[in-house]
């Protein structure tokens, strides 16, 4: 390999390797540029909020059955417990323990619940806002770009970014 053509093929690396910005565009209808497109379209960043909804309702589902269903035995077995160790059975103090360690587990459980279901549903907001501020931002980054171009229809000829010329009064 000759010298010049290690040069040549480095200088072609360093080209297409050389940072450049890149934005995902649709072209749409109208104007050089067109309107802006909703960025649901296309994208790599993708949140369905209907899968965060979904993981949301389960949470509070659980939170809601274990609220109704698991609490039912407890005051059941602390009566229990109560009644053995007033009797002098050993075994009202461990059935007293296991009772307290179920209720621990079961507040720590719903605790979890109600903030994953918490959790989702501040993330289905936020995600909105987040997606309604990209798209403002993109939206005006589109206009802005169009309106730095005067020769888009050819040199001397005004960009249609700015709309009609004004009408001369006589």
């Amino acid at each position: 390999m000759a010298w010049d053509e290690w040069e040549q093929l480095k200088a072609q690396a360093a080209e297409r390797h050389s940072a450049r910005m890149q934005l995902n565009h649709v072209a749409g209808g109208g104007g050089t540029y067109g309107p802006y497109v909703v960025p649901s379209q296309y994208g790599d960043l993708k949140v369905k909020n209907s899968e965060l909804q979904q993981i949301g309702t389960s949470a509070y589902e659980l939170y809601n059955q274990l609220w109704d269903k698991a609490r039912v035995a407890n005051p059941s077995s602390e009566s229990a417990a109560s009644d053995l160790s007033r009797q002098g059975f050993a075994l009202g103090a461990g059935l007293q323990h296991v009772s307290d360690r179920w209720k621990e587990q079961l507040k720590s459980l719903m605790d979890a619940c109600a903030q994953i279901s918490n959790h989702m549903r501040l993330t289905k907001k936020l995600h909105a806002g987040d997606d309604a501020y990209i798209q403002r931002q993109m939206s005006s980054i589109d206009v802005l770009d169009a309106g730095f171009d005067e020769r888009v229809d050819g040199p001397n000829k005004k960009n249609p970014i700015y709309g009609p010329k004004p009408k001369k009064k006589d």
